[in-house]
């Protein structure tokens, strides 16, 4: 994330660490495909300047969308300024607790005024299509068993003991605990955020003082796609559940590890010999264009999106993309609004 670089560079201790904080607060919007407005960007800078702090940060945010109204329901911008703001805020403080009370704080703070149920365990079921799993969805706890599932996930941790193991057993013993957490999905919209800062906070608990939460400014898609290869599978397709990708995540993490996270890796149609997620031929009943439906996904996720970054994502090159993205447009699934660095893509129901 170019935009704070700079403070990274110059090596002044206060303004570096602001840095940090920033660049996981906005990479984190990435999980839902969001990025934040330049004006945030310019504010946050100010505050690692020093000119403002955290606190006057939220304000001019507050006032700015005060001012200028978000005119699209399908314009996201202010939720990935506000909560950028907010996650700022919550990592930059030294308090936690261990506990399901926390895990719906965090939540509540985070989407406050965004979301009408910010904070408050989900009452319906849930399904979300994922671009990894080729438009399937995980399996999410009941909506009649999500308290007792949470209050039995965070006892069983509780109860564990980390003593005698070693870091990969550490690491590993996280990873399950995460993931488990994170597939309970308790909330209507926002459970991976609000996993993202419970995990930082609860490693730092841990005496993890040196996390790289750079990877959650980066990877922050990696992050989400990794919790869902470990919490789906489809045994009549020999599609099995696996952490190994998260397990990737976490040792870069926080052992320093060096492995490389690709996305289209991870997607359940990955042809490892040509290095591409491959269409998948149905022999029963063919689909009609398997890259659309991808291509097609990916916009759902992220309006914004360019066609350089699907064409990174999905390992096509730029001109089949931008072929792709003509199709769709011709066939009226998608509309563009706005001019091609500004606007965004409206999905056609």
């Amino acid at each position: 994330m170019e935009n704070f670089d700079e403070y990274l560079r110059q090596g002044e201790p206060n303004k570096a660490e602001k840095a940090k904080v920033w660049k996981t607060a906005i990479g984190l919007q990435q999980v839902d495909g969001l990025k934040p407005s330049e004006y945030l960007i310019e504010t946050a800078k100010q505050n690692i300047e020093g000119v403002i702090t955290l606190d006057e940060v939220q304000k001019r945010i507050d006032t700015y969308y005060q001012q200028h109204p978000t005119k699209s329901e399908e314009d996201r911008t202010e939720e990935a300024d506000k909560v950028s703001a907010r996650i700022a805020e919550m990592l930059s403080e030294q308090s936690f607790a261990f506990s399901p009370a926390e895990y719906l704080a965090i939540h509540r703070r985070l989407f406050t005024g965004i979301y009408k149920f910010a904070g408050k365990i989900r009452d319906y079921n849930i399904t979300k299509k994922e671009w990894v799993l080729n438009g399937e969805t995980v399996l999410y706890a009941s909506a009649d068993s999500l308290r007792a599932t949470l209050a039995y996930d965070f006892e069983q941790e509780r109860k564990f003991s980390y003593k005698g193991l070693n870091e990969q057993e550490i690491l590993e013993h996280i990873t399950q605990f995460i993931s488990n957490l994170w597939q309970i999905h308790i909330f209507g919209e926002g459970n991976t955020r609000t996993t993202a800062i419970f995990l930082i906070k609860y490693l730092r608990k841990l005496g993890f003082k040196n996390v790289n939460n750079d990877l959650f400014a980066d990877y922050s898609w990696y992050f989400r796609n990794s919790l869902v290869r470990a919490n789906y599978e489809d045994l009549s397709r020999g599609i099995f559940r696996t952490d190994k990708f998260l397990i990737r995540f976490l040792s870069n993490l926080l052992l320093r590890g060096n492995f490389s996270l690709h996305n289209r890796e991870m997607h359940i149609l990955f042809d490892t010999v040509n290095n591409t997620v491959k269409p998948r031929i149905d022999t029963v009943k063919p689909r009609i264009d398997t890259v659309n439906d991808t291509v097609f996904s990916l916009m759902e996720q992220d309006n914004k999106i360019t066609a350089i970054e699907i064409s990174e994502r999905l390992g096509l090159s730029l001109s089949t993309v931008r072929r792709k993205i003509k199709e769709l447009r011709d066939s009226r699934k998608i509309e563009r609004i706005g001019s091609d660095k500004t606007g965004f893509w409206k999905i056609i129901r």
